[in-house]
């Protein structure tokens, strides 16, 4: 098992360099409208749990009624002591064209981002995933120039991942690493509804 360098240890110039390139903080952002933008967020947070990092998630359109595959399978690591900690939170009340009150469901996505911002602010959190966080910005619910600013003045070393579609220029252009997943086939196209173990 190898360890990381740190201050007392000698490094040769080379060393330095190769760390300093490795070892930062990041901005990521899963966008595009095919399937798996959250799903591959969720093999991020795993990587941080093995790594001991408290990682919190913010779930901006899923329902903290909905029970979801992924929460459960965090909760267990959550709960063991061979990793660090996940925080989970859901502030949505469903998908948008569901919604009987979209000023409601605005009203939720501020509380969320409120609480993430004092999160970010605070340093809590060594990875931070803002699930389908493209939407209230899309939507105009949040500032999109505030939650860039936030992101990109962040104190400490905290890695940031923003899902969903469409996400604004002002964030694709601060990341680091953009993924853009496309749709090629899906079985909703056939009339076919979302699945255990597939959707949730």
């Amino acid at each position: 098992m190898t360890t990381e360098p740190t201050e007392k240890t000698a490094l040769s110039g080379a060393d330095e360099i190769t760390l300093r390139k490795r070892d930062r903080p990041l901005v990521l952002v899963n966008t595009g409208n095919g399937k798996g933008k959250s799903t591959s967020s969720f093999g991020v947070i795993q990587r941080g749990w093995a790594q001991g990092w408290h990682v919190g998630v913010y779930q901006f359109v899923k329902s903290a009624k909905w029970p979801t595959g992924e929460q459960r399978a965090a909760a267990a690591l959550d709960a063991s002591e061979d990793g660090g900690r996940i925080s989970w939170f859901k502030g949505g009340d469903g998908w948008t064209w569901l919604s009987r009150d979209l000023e409601h469901s605005a009203d939720l996505a501020r509380e969320g981002w409120a609480e993430a911002k004092r999160r970010i602010e605070d340093a809590t959190y060594r990875l931070i995933v803002l699930d389908e966080f493209t939407y209230p910005m899309t939507f105009g619910w949040v500032d999109t120039d505030e939650v860039v600013d936030t992101i990109a003045n962040r104190p400490g070393f905290q890695h940031v991942l923003v899902t969903g579609r469409d996400a604004p220029q002002q964030l694709v252009d601060l990341a680091d690493l953009v993924s853009e997943v496309h749709k090629v086939k899906h079985p909703f196209d056939d009339g076919h509804k979302g699945q255990k173990g597939i959707e949730w």
